[in-house]
């Protein structure tokens, strides 16, 4: 199925949506590609906000966007492999099972199916400012993503 009907389903039916990547096998190249993915959809969702900063600072979008590009698509990376296998420590801890990968394809997957929720985020905080309505989206697309992220964990121990 299509990585965009996997996002759409994910909203209704998240478990059904991480079954269907758990029975592909393990593939790390899969996870490392949505985590990627992720990445960069969250970089680009930035822009909207930096071009509104370079404009009222009288900067260019370029000397704005340089500190996320390093952030969010080399460094995030690997702090999300980190928070991945934190979060295996947990469930552990709580009697799961499930592997490594588990934990990293439900981290990656959450990520890239809570994306819609990050680009509107992104092009509120750019058009309306930072404020009530971009602490909203916010807490929306943490909510989406939590909730994609938990139903994976416990799909993951089936």
């Amino acid at each position: 199925m299509a990585v965009t009907r996997d996002i759409v389903e994910a909203h209704r039916r998240p478990r059904r949506v991480m079954a269907r990547l758990m029975a592909m096998g393990v593939r790390e190249d899969r996870a490392l590609a949505m985590l990627m993915g992720s990445c960069l959809l969250l970089f680009m969702s930035q822009w909207p906000y930096r071009a509104r900063q370079a404009h009222e600072t009288g900067g260019t979008l370029t000397d704005t966007i340089q500190h996320d590009a390093v952030g969010l698509i080399f460094v995030l990376p690997l702090l999300a492999y980190g928070l991945a296998a934190l979060l295996r420590l947990v469930t552990r801890a709580f009697g799961a099972e499930a592997d490594f990968y588990s934990a990293r394809l439900a981290l990656s997957w959450s990520l890239l199916a809570s994306s819609p929720a990050v680009v509107l985020a992104g092009m509120v905080k750019g058009f309306i400012g930072p404020g009530p309505a971009n602490t909203a989206v916010g807490v929306l697309w943490l909510m989406i993503f939590l909730r994609i992220l938990i139903n994976s964990l416990i799909e993951a121990e089936q």
